[in-house]
């Protein structure tokens, strides 16, 4: 199966809340993320994380699911069309 390229954004409202189970669940997936980025808004109390991953279809729809049936967790997934050889 060919893999790609795929962007996971994430805002966790509330992080307090959920960043113990998202970051469980992101650490499961270790092997297809190249790259994460998190911003925390403080007095917001919300946090924007970005993830870079480079796996097969399933794999990303598989974290992105996992994370989206969190509580206070809001996510979109932007994936390439092209796929890696």
């Amino acid at each position: 199966m060919n893999n790609r390229i795929g962007v996971i954004s994430a805002i966790l409202e509330e992080p307090e809340k959920c960043q113990y189970e998202f970051n469980k669940i992101v650490s499961e997936y270790k092997d297809i993320i190249r790259g994460r980025m998190g911003i925390p808004f403080k007095e917001e109390k919300i946090s924007v994380i970005s993830i870079t991953v480079v796996g097969s279809l399933d794999d990303i729809n598989s974290l992105t699911g996992k994370l989206g049936n969190l509580n206070n967790v809001i996510v979109k997934t932007s994936i390439s069309k092209k796929e890696l050889e």
